[in-house]
Parts: C-alpha cells; structure tokens; sequence
C-alpha cells in the first residue's frame, strides 16, 4: 500500500510539472531576494539581463550533488556571457553543511539557504530537489527541471537563451 501511494505521488508530481513545463506561457519568475551565505542581497530585478538558473537543491540530494560539477562548469563557461546560477539550499538542509559544501568544493556562484521556504514557495512551492528554473534575460521562467536533464539540450536551451 505505501509502494503504491509513493508511486502515486510520484506520478501526480511528474504529471504536474509537466503541464507547468509544457502549458505554453512563459511565466514571469516572482519578484525574490537571495540572501548569499556571504550576506549579498541578490534579487530577480538584480539579475533581468541575464541568463540565470535557480536551482533548488540539497546536501542530502545524492542527484543534486551528481549534478553540481557539470553545473560547476557550465557556469565556468558561460559567466562571461552573462550566465548566473543561484544554488538555493532547502529549509531543512543544515546550514553548517551547505556552508561545509560550499567552502570545500569552491562553488564559484551565488549559493542562498532558503531558512524559512519562502523562495521554494515563491517558486511553486518547490519540495522535490533538485528542481532548477532556468530564466531569460527578461526575467521569464523559460524552462523548468526537475531531476536529471538532458544536458545536451540543456546546453542549447542556455546558449539560445544567451544569444536572445
């Protein structure tokens, strides 16, 4: 019974993101404020002319930590064409160990906790990690993940977003 009921939940997730993903409209991404682990206060309005990943994700994720070297790199080849990634730790993750990943691996872009889950809810209501959104330069929501991604395509959705 539980097996079926996580399956169940599984699907309608899948299902819901899918519809959000594919329903056509670009939708605007709210209007938040990142507070770095260094204390810099970054806003959405902050990063319009930017290409810019917000990716939701945490130190107990084993996808999530998968991911973070090619997001590394991707970030290390398309800054200076003006890409950013905000990293958003989920409420639960321990500070101490987001902080502990970060210094160790030497992210090279903004990292935020998210301390009261008001940045997941402003997006969606984010629960699942990683779930990223990957927005244009005019601050519209252009694509969302959730899970693995194809990085092929993921490559060419950023540089058609960067060239536009």
């Amino acid at each position: 019974m539980k097996k079926i009921l996580i399956a169940l939940v599984a699907v309608v997730a899948i299902a819901g993101a899918g519809f959000w993903q594919f329903s056509g409209s670009a939708k605007t991404a709210p209007d938040v404020t990142f507070v770095s682990l260094t204390g810099q206060k970054i806003s959405t309005q902050d990063l319009r002319g930017k290409v810019v990943l917000v990716k939701f994700w945490a130190t107990d994720c084993v996808t999530c930590i998968q991911q973070m070297p090619d997001t590394v790199r991707t970030y290390n080849k398309l800054s200076p064409k003006g890409y950013r990634v905000v990293a958003v730790a989920m409420q639960y993750d321990p500070p101490n160990y987001v902080v502990n990943y970060t210094e160790t691996r030497k992210l090279p872009f903004t990292v935020a906790i998210d301390s009261q889950g008001k940045l997941a809810k402003a997006f969606g209501d984010v629960q699942l990690t990683p779930t990223a959104f990957l927005i244009d330069k005019n601050g519209h929501i252009i694509k969302r993940y959730l899970g693995n991604y194809d990085k092929v395509a993921f490559m060419n959705t950023v540089e058609k977003a960067l060239a536009g």
